[in-house]
């Protein structure tokens, strides 16, 4: 618990940025990173009450199962009521979370839901035939290869894809309905369609409870004099930002030359020598990031 302090105290952890995805100056969120900091949120404050604040465009279905779970867990086991507040965007993996909470708001003009399941590639196979390229595959296992941005479409391969999809996007319907219940107030044919919608709209189909923001709400709920502790996140120290800042300079650096090596199909290696991340890897990484935030106009 946090000394000095006679107000009620809320603990107030930030979920931020994409899901299980990592680019070089910070990692996704995942359940490895942020197993210290939900346990500390919910054992800091007498106060029978955790605020959560997301702001996530989605990501990995794994990790967003895990941290549902695991918030769950906490509240259950610490007798804990969960607040969450969704800022620009709670959508895909980021509302997945958000329906741990026990009430969620958001601001008029969030972006929440977008319940689906997306994979998204391209294919390049007619380009390297346009350039003289033989492309050379050996596999021990005929999927293997499944989904080669450098051979033509399957046809066996999609339809893998997409019973794979479907089971994934199952389970995400299953605990959006056994958290928001009744609350739901539209047919499954528009809800999980992968749509998104405002805040303003959100509330009206049931996917949040209102309209507000953490320091509003927790003043309406525990008075004026409530205080917001917000539950720190490690970071890696001074020396882990200091090598991340680095390892950005040289992403920077060498952005153009590494998209242009992937979209003419030159080999390399996915990880370097020694076992790190290539140049090429935190490159796409990076882009994949902003392409996941821009997908909602951010």
């Amino acid at each position: 618990m946090w000394p000095f302090s006679s107000s009620p105290t809320v603990p107030v952890l930030r979920l931020s940025g994409p899901i299980g995805m990592a680019t070089p100056l910070r990692s996704g969120l995942n359940i490895g990173d942020m197993a210290g900091p939900l346990e500390r949120a919910f054992s800091s404050s007498k106060l029978p009450a955790v605020a959560i604040v997301i702001n996530s465009p989605g990501g990995s279905p794994v990790q967003s199962n895990l941290l549902c779970k695991r918030i769950r867990q906490l509240a259950e086991e610490k007798k804990k009521k969960v607040y969450v507040f969704c800022e620009d965007v709670a959508a895909s993996g980021g509302y997945f979370i958000a329906v741990a909470g026990d009430e969620i708001y958001a601001d008029p003009s969030s972006i929440v839901g977008s319940i689906g399941v997306i994979a998204a590639g391209f294919g390049f196979d007619k380009a390297i035939e346009k350039l003289g390229v033989e492309r050379r595959v050996y596999t021990a296992g005929k999927s293997k290869s499944i989904l080669d941005p450098f051979m033509p479409e399957n046809e066996e391969d999609v339809a893998r894809v997409k019973a794979v999809q479907k089971e994934i996007h199952d389970v995400f319907i299953g605990v959006v309905k056994e958290r928001r219940g009744d609350r739901l107030k539209e047919v499954d044919d528009e809800l999980f369609t992968g749509a998104f919608w405002s805040g303003t709209s959100a509330v009206e189909l049931g996917l949040i409870d209102g309209i507000s923001d953490v320091r509003t709400k927790m003043r309406e709920i525990f008075g004026p004099k409530v205080v917001l502790r917000l539950v720190p996140i490690s970071s890696g120290g001074l020396l882990g930002r200091l090598r991340r800042m680095q390892r950005m300079e040289q992403v920077v650096g060498g952005l153009s030359g590494a998209v242009s090596r992937a979209l003419t199909g030159a080999c390399s290696s996915r990880f370097t020598d020694d076992g790190s991340r290539s140049l090429t890897d935190d490159a796409i990484s990076t882009l994949e990031t902003r392409m996941l935030w821009s997908r909602f106009g951010l």
